[in-house]
């Protein structure tokens, strides 16, 4: 579609990262002239997946993206101060639900990928599972699932949460998008910003040395966490570094569409569209579960049920002023909870599908 331009960028992975750079850029100089909310993060969203399934050799972030994670994981480390952690026992009968949750979503999840849209059992658990986009995927490559199923599923997921969570937020329960999302970097004493930027790459770098799960994003937050409790750190990562991660979460959500089929989206697009409809039904149900009981603000019970991935809940928490810290403990729970138990559920399926094959 795009003749010789076309074949020149796609020579070279730095020309497609180029122009997906240029592209979301572009999309986030829109939204903010026509002061659409969260300009940084549904810019380069929109632009990237108009671009995507427009034919256009869009690439990832790859290793920046993960940078980005790493201020994520400071942020939410950062605000885990002793009042938080004092709060803990509090939100003890709120986190017992999220396995409760979690079965709700398998049990409805796995039967509607496998019966309805008869993917095999691997690909149907991995589908269903609310983790994050590449651990599912990657899982589910493990367990011999179809890979390329999995990620236009998951990305679909992700995209259609982060694009309705905001018009929930605000219309449903009158928040509002324009908290502070941090202090500007030249107030931030200079020392901080160097400590926050030693936690991020060590807490990574150590985390993925012990092959933690989300070591991009869990790393940091552990130590970022730990140096906000010693009264190490007192600041969040200046607004800057937010809008950057926004900025690149809308990259990798849009450009997961690269090369998408017609076929695809009659198949995995659509299915990921209605297993998102089925699921909020059940984050309804279990926000208003917590509200009723007393636990917790509409808004943090919003937002810790909401099946997206912990950094796009995390953006949301940070600008919408919700309570970071109760928010991320039932996102960690959750994505435990589904990473645990994904070997298990591996061996289960590879045996489950041996016994179909072999059945007349």
């Amino acid at each position: 579609m795009f003749g010789v331009w076309g074949k020149w960028i796609r020579r070279k992975a730095s020309r497609q990262r180029g122009l997906t750079f240029a592209l979301a850029a572009a999309g986030t100089v829109a939204f903010w002239a026509v002061e659409f909310p969260l300009p940084f993060l549904f810019g380069p969203l929109f632009a990237c997946v108009v671009g995507a399934l427009a034919g256009m050799p869009l690439k990832g972030a790859g290793r920046v993206g993960q940078w980005m994670r790493t201020i994520l994981g400071v942020a939410i480390g950062a605000s885990l101060t002793p009042d938080v952690v004092g709060q803990l026992s509090q939100m003890a009968s709120s986190v017992l639900l999220v396995p409760v949750y979690v079965t709700c979503i398998a049990l409805i999840g796995v039967p509607f990928f496998r019966r309805v849209y008869k993917f095999d059992w691997a690909t149907s658990w991995y589908a269903a599972m609310p983790g994050g986009l590449q651990d599912m995927v990657l899982f589910g490559k493990e367990a011999g699932g179809d890979v390329r199923a999995l990620s236009l599923i998951h990305a679909t997921r992700m995209m259609i949460i982060i694009a309705i969570a905001p018009i929930i937020l605000t219309q449903g329960f009158g928040a509002s998008l324009d908290n502070p999302i941090g202090a500007p970097a030249v107030t931030i004493p200079v020392h901080e910003l160097i400590i926050m930027l030693a936690a991020a790459i060590v807490g990574w770098k150590v985390a993925e040395r012990i092959g933690l799960f989300g070591a991009p994003m869990i790393g940091p937050m552990i130590l970022a966490g730990i140096l906000s409790l010693t009264d190490v750190i007192h600041y969040r990562p200046p607004a800057e570094a937010i809008l950057a991660a926004q900025f690149f979460i809308g990259i990798a959500l849009g450009a997961g569409y690269v090369g998408v089929t017609m076929l695809e989206i009659r198949r995995d697009v659509v299915a990921g569209f209605f297993f998102v409809m089925l699921l909020s039904v059940l984050t309804v149900i279990f926000t208003e579960i917590t509200i009723a009981l007393g636990i917790a603000t509409p808004v943090d019970a919003f937002l810790a049920f909401a099946p997206a991935g912990q950094a796009e809940m995390t953006v949301l928490a940070i600008v919408v002023g919700a309570d970071l810290g109760y928010v991320v403990i039932h996102h960690l729970t959750r994505v435990f909870l589904v990473i645990t138990g994904a070997p298990i559920a591996a061996r289960i399926f590879r045996v489950g599908d041996e016994r179909d094959k072999d059945s007349p």
